[in-house]
């Protein structure tokens, strides 16, 4: 029998991951947002509730991330006049460099896709989710929402046309993430990337991204702390994070094996061989951040593989 009513969390990711600009992303535990989904008979997709979005987010069907998909996942399918309540609750900072655009959509495609019976495959939904990120910032930059909907870590070979591939991670890999309450509006992020780099530049870049990908499958994590540095993106992207070079000393520091901007930033992620390692950077990087007036949130987790998943 066919649900009526679905409540779905779906992840937080890390993107770009330093070298992988546009190509690389991995799904955390925590945080992530949350969609409570209904079937009506009012043969419209509405958004009845947000709630933890400061109101930033707009109520409009068509500009919302979250029902604009659920509309273009019911007219791909056939299902265009099926009615739709979403309640959207913001468990993730919007603007946090953590895909939380990425996290509302995959949260209400893998809702819509439960409750009309799973006519969808998760890579089948993949390019909805990329419409959806175009709405939300004007790219469809799939490093977020391919994580987000997959779960893992995730290899964007190919934007068009679309090949992703799931990648291996080591049982020992856990994450750090610090937000540091600044503004970085991905846009604004965006144009400040070089549009022309040095062949020498892109030489070692690919190098990088192609010692972290070999660390993951050969379980070297020697492999990935070296290959874990990006010439091109970060330098400029730094600028816009307060206290980012001294984050990235503390980190070290205290073990990291790596340090860099999570997507387009302000939050930044270290990996780490274990867990209490990750928290005690967080926790590092917290104080230090405190002492100079700067607010943020920390999370620590492991590689998430589960990606979405019913609450109920």
């Amino acid at each position: 029998m066919k649900q009526n009513e679905i409540t779905v969390f779906a992840p937080a990711t890390v993107a770009n991951v330093i070298c992988g600009y546009d190509i690389l992303g991995f799904a955390l535990d925590k945080p992530g947002d949350k969609v409570i989904m209904r079937l009506t008979d009012t043969n419209l997709v509405k958004i009845r509730h947000i709630e933890g979005d400061d109101g930033r987010l707009p109520w409009e069907a068509d500009r919302n991330t979250v029902s604009a998909s659920v509309q273009n996942y019911l007219d791909l399918i056939g299902q265009s006049g099926t009615g739709v309540d979403i309640e959207l609750y913001k468990q993730m900072p919007i603007g946090s460099g953590l895909g939380s655009s990425a996290a509302s959509t995959v949260a209400g495609l893998f809702a819509i896709n439960k409750l009309m019976g799973e006519p969808l495959t998760l890579l089948e939904m993949l390019p909805l989710a990329l419409k959806g990120e175009e709405l939300a910032c004007g790219h469809p930059h799939a490093d977020n929402v391919t994580p987000a909907l997959l779960g893992g870590f995730t290899l964007v070979r190919s934007a068009d046309p679309l090949d992703v591939v799931h990648l291996p991670v080591p049982d020992e890999l856990f994450c750090s993430v610090v937000f540091p309450h600044v503004d970085v509006p991905t846009r604004a992020a965006r144009e400040m990337i070089r549009k022309q780099v040095l062949l020498k530049d892109a030489v070692k870049q690919w190098g990088n991204i192609a010692g972290l990908v070999s660390g993951l499958f050969l379980n070297d994590y020697d492999l990935i702390a070296r290959s874990m540095e990006d010439v091109i993106i970060e330098p400029t992207r730094a600028i816009l994070i307060p206290e980012f070079y001294e984050m990235r000393r503390l980190s070290m520091a205290a073990g990291a094996m790596s340090f860099g901007i999570s997507g387009s930033g302000p939050s930044v992620f270290s990996f780490t061989r274990d867990r209490a390692t990750a928290d005690k950077i967080s926790q590092q990087i917290h104080d230090h951040l405190q002492d100079k007036g700067i607010d943020c949130h920390t999370y620590v987790s492991a590689i998430n593989q589960n990606g979405p998943i019913v609450l109920s």
